[in-house]
């Protein structure tokens, strides 16, 4: 079978189908896979024994200038690279217009969500076959359900695969006597940001208890949050290069333990099982969280938490922005974290 998935972004939603691809290698042993996902992205697929061959796509940049789009040839490009092959199945497991509208361009046979399943109703309108997922669960849940439901085998009940950590086996054990906690301190949101005394108290916390602390950063905010909280302790506290996500992924899978916001590269930890504490405030984890082993969920207990809103809209007295992380101090996170690295190291 010659299956290819649309699934172009986000980076948390692209890692949310591995499992479902996982699921399907195991009833179709001879499963040939290839995926259109956004460029940022492109690494990802690669990383699973299913996938054959990754199409990047660049809806994002395009949207913003498409007569050079068009002009310079790329979106012809990338047609002609999509309706190569004839695909025994086309599964669509984003359920957006953005997604269908690559559905419908490609050959074969078109699947996807129906208009009461999809997050854009409109969708469902470009697949020759639609099928009902329940929304009241996990994405990973989801995508296993459709894919199963496609594909037409028993929906698994084992826990998620996502097909990738062989790729992510240090040549070495890392070294142990300075055991490392990664810090996943940036997100896109304003109201997802865990402020930043509360990291500087962790990071505090983390060293003294013998540490190493390490942060990633992508813009520069976040580059200067890294550097304030490397300022407390050089030499136990560095930032992780800016680099791949393939390099990231590497240092996610050799830490002890890593604290992270609502983020992308938490649910590659997950993804990693990475034994992990994820902070919610403004959003909650039930349908988009964390999914998987030695994943452990904090969330804020405030009035209008959680919102879902990328402006906080709260007026009353705090002590921290955003508000609703108030009742969630380094402290409690700390006890969270020295509980999960202890059972870890039992088990």
């Amino acid at each position: 079978m010659h299956l290819l998935i649309i699934k172009t972004s986000s980076l948390g939603d692209v890692i949310h189908t591995l499992p479902a691809l996982t699921d399907a290698l195991q009833y179709y042993p001879d499963l040939q896979c290839d995926w259109v996902v956004e460029e940022a992205f492109a690494e990802i697929p690669t990383w699973h024994p299913a996938v054959k061959r990754v199409m990047p796509v660049a809806l994002r940049r395009w949207r913003k200038h498409p007569w050079q789009t068009l002009k310079s040839g790329t979106w012809h490009q990338f047609i002609q690279t999509l309706t190569q092959q004839h695909y025994d199945k086309i599964i669509d497991a984003q359920g957006l217009l953005k997604s269908a509208f690559l559905a419908y361009k490609a050959r074969g046979l078109r699947c996807g969500l129906n208009r009461h399943s999809a997050r854009e109703p409109l969708a469902a309108l470009a697949y020759q076959q639609r099928y009902s997922i329940p929304k009241n669960q996990h994405a990973v849940t989801r995508v296993r359900q459709l894919f199963a439901t496609v594909l037409d085998y028993p929906v698994s009940d084992t826990p998620p695969d996502y097909g990738i950590i062989h790729h992510f086996q240090p040549i070495s054990k890392p070294d142990q006597k300075w055991p490392t906690i990664i810090f996943l301190h940036g997100t896109t949101w304003p109201t997802k940001h865990w402020p930043d005394s509360y990291w500087l108290a962790l990071a505090q916390k983390a060293v003294g208890a013998g540490f190493n602390v390490r942060l990633p950063w992508g813009n520069s905010q976040e580059y200067q949050r890294a550097q304030q909280l490397a300022s407390l302790n050089p030499q136990k506290i560095s930032l992780i290069p800016k680099s791949n996500l393939h390099d990231i992924a590497m240092e996610l899978a050799q830490a002890r333990a890593i604290v992270g916001v609502d983020t992308g590269l938490a649910h590659l930890a997950a993804a990693l099982a990475v034994p992990s504490i994820t902070l919610y405030g403004a959003t909650e984890p039930g349908r988009t969280g964390t999914y998987g082993q030695h994943q452990t969920h904090l969330r804020t207990h405030f009035p209008c938490a959680p919102c879902f809103n990328k402006k906080c809209t709260y007026r009353g007295l705090s002590t921290v922005f955003p508000a609703c992380y108030e009742d969630l101090s380094a402290e409690q996170v700390w006890n969270a974290l020295s509980l999960k690295i202890n059972n870890d190291i039992q088990s």
